[in-house]
């Protein structure tokens, strides 16, 4: 399923990586993980994202748009992003990350 909207995008990784540096950035991610994780699956679910949706300033999501977003970070195939599926997808979807470099840094911390 593939949405036709066109979003104005900036792509504040790259800095948040050189401010924080590698290991403060994968602690920033994972804080966003549990931001929008289920408490007690410890995955972030189509309910709980709907749920957070607000937090997101996407307040209006459609749920399709939901299963959407989950499906395309979703590698085993569960219908939930795990910790490790919810790092790669926010990498793939960073286009500073994955352009500048920073692909040999995601290698070495097995991200990718």
């Amino acid at each position: 399923m593939e949405l036709d909207i066109a979003v104005d995008f900036e792509d504040y990784f790259p800095s948040m990586v050189e401010r924080l540096g590698a290991e403060g950035f994968i602690g920033e991610l994972c804080n966003g993980f549990r931001l929008l994780m289920d408490g007690e699956r410890g995955l972030i679910t189509f309910e709980s994202l709907k749920r957070n949706s607000i937090v997101l300033g996407l307040s209006d999501i459609r749920d399709d748009e939901i299963v959407c977003m989950l499906s395309e970070g979703d590698l085993d195939g569960d219908g939930a992003l795990n910790q490790v599926e919810f790092c790669i997808l926010m990498f793939k979807l960073s286009p500073g990350l994955m352009h500048n470099g920073s692909k040999q840094w995601m290698e070495e911390y097995d991200v990718i």
